[in-house]
């Protein structure tokens, strides 16, 4: 299971802050999947295999527009890229915004499959996004995005109450 501390969480939640508050203020597009229980191996597969710590610079440089991998998706496992360049499956919905491109509907794709939690950012307008469980939550600011990623990587890490410790 996670071995990772609430410290380490802290400090990868500030690595992805920087890294899309730079990607957005470029207009880089990117697609950043965190895995939570599901296991996604699958999808690590279609990728480029990295297992490289999380750093803001790594990631910005990895979806710099021709870049070999800035195409795909990055997953991220525990505080590690896992790889890069990888395919998601794109959610099928019609009902979806027409201003929706194929970075959104795989971050869609990717939550209706797997408990994982997706950053988005829009190459088009610098919006940032993200999607859980076949859900998009948009236009994220700094502080949205980073009480977001809080609650979703640390409240569940919080530790379980227990009467004897002192």
């Amino acid at each position: 299971s996670n071995a990772l501390t609430a410290e380490d969480y802290k400090k990868l939640i500030e690595e992805l802050i920087r890294c899309t508050q730079v990607l957005s203020q470029s207009r880089i597009g990117a697609l950043i999947v965190i895995e939570k229980e599901t296991g996604i191996q699958e999808f690590v597969e279609t990728g480029v295999k990295i297992d490289g710590v999380v750093s803001s610079e790594f990631l910005v440089n990895i979806f710099i527009p021709k870049s070999p991998l800035h195409d795909g998706a990055v997953i991220i496992r525990e505080n590690r890229v896992a790889a890069a360049g990888c395919f998601l499956p794109l959610a099928q919905d019609t009902e979806l915004q027409k201003d929706l491109g194929t970075r959104h509907r795989a971050a869609l794709g990717i939550s209706e499959v797997s408990d994982a939690l997706v950053i988005i950012v829009s190459e088009e307008t610098g919006v940032i996004s993200t999607a859980k469980n076949g859900k998009l939550t948009r236009y994220l600011d700094e502080k949205s995005l980073r009480d977001l990623l809080k609650n979703e990587l640390l409240v569940e890490k919080a530790s379980v109450y227990n009467p004897f410790r002192r």
